[in-house]
């Protein structure tokens, strides 16, 4: 899982880097296709198919701008300056899975687009320092739901994150809210992607596009997505996702 997070870690980067104004969508789906080649993985997203989703997924990257939460499939539209691009990507490697996101602002964003970033940032780094032996699941959604409701941001209901191994989502769910103390005991082997979904509307719905998978925002606000994939060890969290 090192292995496949280190290619998950990389390929965000890269494509982090050519999400510069004029480029299409497309091509940055075409520039992860090609590393996943190149480092011998398969993609986690192509083709993958929940029962419900009306098609199997379609590209091997998820890319979500401004007021689209997450699953949005990459098209021929041309990213525009001051926009915010959320980046969610996973591979198999070996048969062992690693999934991460990240947003970015497209050139020059406002103020309130880069607190926005940086605070959903922030909420998954909260999340990752709770998942350590003799912590419960409960704790790290509270840890995520305490810096999103200090910052005045929604949580959209029913997005969060999940375990992950030999298939891309495993149980647990892993919820962006909770109790302390409350819910599945954290031991070492556990894998978790955690992944907190802010929204700076304040609100907590959303809604699915006509394609089937893209999650919007009702009010049109813009939102934030990171997520990593942890593991929990002895030693406390180990982030595999990281570069």
């Amino acid at each position: 899982m090192r292995e496949a997070g280190r290619i998950v870690a990389t390929t965000l980067a890269a494509v982090a880097a050519a999400a510069v104004p004029g480029c299409r969508l497309l091509d940055l789906d075409d520039l992860a296709a090609d590393r996943i080649a190149a480092a011998g993985a398969k993609s986690s997203f192509l083709g993958y198919h929940p029962d419900w989703a009306p098609v199997p997924y379609p590209a091997v990257l998820c890319l979500s701008v401004d007021d689209a939460i997450v699953h949005a499939i990459p098209d021929g539209r041309r990213l525009r300056a001051g926009e915010l691009l959320s980046i969610d990507f996973a591979v198999q490697y070996d048969g062992l899975h690693a999934d991460a996101a990240i947003t970015v602002p497209v050139a020059d964003v406002d103020d309130a687009g880069r607190q926005l970033i940086d605070t959903t940032a922030r909420a998954l780094d909260a999340g990752i320092a709770t998942a350590r032996p003799g912590s419960r699941l409960g704790d790290i959604g509270y840890a995520v739901q305490s810096v999103a409701r200090a910052a005045g941001y929604g949580q959209p209901v029913g997005l969060g994150g999940h375990g992950i191994g030999t298939e891309m989502h495993e149980d647990p769910s892993v919820s962006n809210t909770g109790r302390p103390g409350r819910g599945l005991p954290l031991r070492p082997g556990l894998v978790l992607a955690i992944e907190p979904m802010l929204t700076e509307g304040g609100r907590n719905d959303h809604r699915t596009g006509a394609d089937g998978w893209t999650v919007s925002t009702v009010d049109g606000s813009r939102a934030a997505h990171f997520e990593h994939t942890v593991a929990v060890t002895e030693d406390g969290p180990v982030v595999l996702t990281r570069p």
